[in-house]
């Protein structure tokens, strides 16, 4: 099995801050998210609901403009 990247969207509430990142362990991340241990944009404006994710096999398909 090769590794597996997402391109995932998290949210503050419905209409609030959206932020938009890049992980190998999707579960691990939004679970550092929830739980605040993900320092800078999420922890201070409270975006922790995960609403949209995709994957790509390989990290040089995700684009990130």
């Amino acid at each position: 099995m090769s590794k597996r990247y997402y391109v995932y969207m998290l949210a503050s509430e419905r209409f609030g801050t959206l932020y938009t990142g890049v992980t190998s362990d999707l579960i691990k991340r939004v679970w550092q998210h929830k739980e605040g241990l993900a320092e800078g944009f999420t922890k201070r404006y409270g975006v922790k609901l995960l609403v949209w994710f995709e994957v790509h096999e390989h990290v040089n398909t995700v684009c990130m403009d």
